[in-house]
């Protein structure tokens, strides 16, 4: 099945179509900026727009940076609060006039991964990472998702994992990658003692720079590069909107 994926981050949101059956993008993503403010309307006005790009009719997969229930936004760490309440999954399917799924963006790229990518034939408990505007958290236990973790909220040395260690987070303060990775280092040991997984997977933005951090990285688990980098996302909700299809 070939489905449009779509991922909304907190400076662009992308889209690509997705060859199911391979776990694939047909074609380079395009994306747009994530409008500001990024109200539900305004996204899925964006959205619409990107749609348009495409040729298929069939179901869109929304990778969505917050916790969603039945389509419903229930926090707005990174886009805004005004969201919370929202059934942007029934908005969007109104827009487009199509069927729409929406889910969080890590749980989006943590099934794209244990599907095609990194963790498949993994089993045990896998913790997906996307670093990106914040730390999003996908876990898996013998390949089972349990959606809407948010452990980038996680209280480490007194703030915010994602304060301290997203992508955005070594951008703004600029951290090289040593200083960066050390504060990586410190979530993977509040994560690993917390739920102790056999494996981490690093996704997002940042992990397209792995070659330069990868060897400054320490845990007892197993440490990945995520195959599908930035566009896990992506592939991720089309292939949760072809399941639901």
């Amino acid at each position: 099945m070939i489905v449009l994926g779509v991922d909304v981050g907190g400076s662009s949101i992308k889209a690509a179509l997705v060859d199911t059956a391979l776990g694939e993008l047909i074609g380079p993503a395009v994306s747009v900026p994530t409008p500001e403010p990024s109200t539900s309307e305004g996204i899925v006005q964006a959205i619409l727009e990107l749609t348009k790009q495409f040729g298929a009719s069939g179901p869109v997969g929304v990778a969505f940076p917050t916790v969603i229930k039945h389509g419903t936004i229930h926090t707005a760490a990174n886009i805004d609060r005004r969201n919370i309440g929202v059934n942007i999954e029934q908005l969007t399917q109104q827009v487009l006039g199509r069927p729409v799924l929406y889910l969080n963006d890590a749980d989006a790229a943590g099934i794209a991964e244990m599907r095609f990518g990194a963790g498949a034939g993994h089993r045990g408990t896998v913790l997906v990472l996307t670093f990106g505007t914040g730390i999003g958290t996908a876990l898996f236990y013998e390949g089972q998702l349990v959606p809407n973790t948010e452990l980038g909220h996680l209280q480490v040395d007194g703030r915010e994992a994602e304060h301290i260690a997203s992508g955005r987070a070594r951008a703004e303060q600029g951290l090289d990658w040593p200083a960066w990775a050390e504060r990586v280092n410190r979530v993977l040991h509040e994560y690993h003692s917390l739920l102790w997984p056999d494996v981490f997977i690093l996704c997002g933005g940042v992990t397209e720079h792995y070659a330069a951090f990868s060897h400054l990285l320490d845990s007892a688990a197993l440490i990945l590069p995520a195959k599908f980098r930035a566009q896990a996302g992506i592939v991720g909700a089309g292939l949760a909107a072809a399941t639901r299809a």
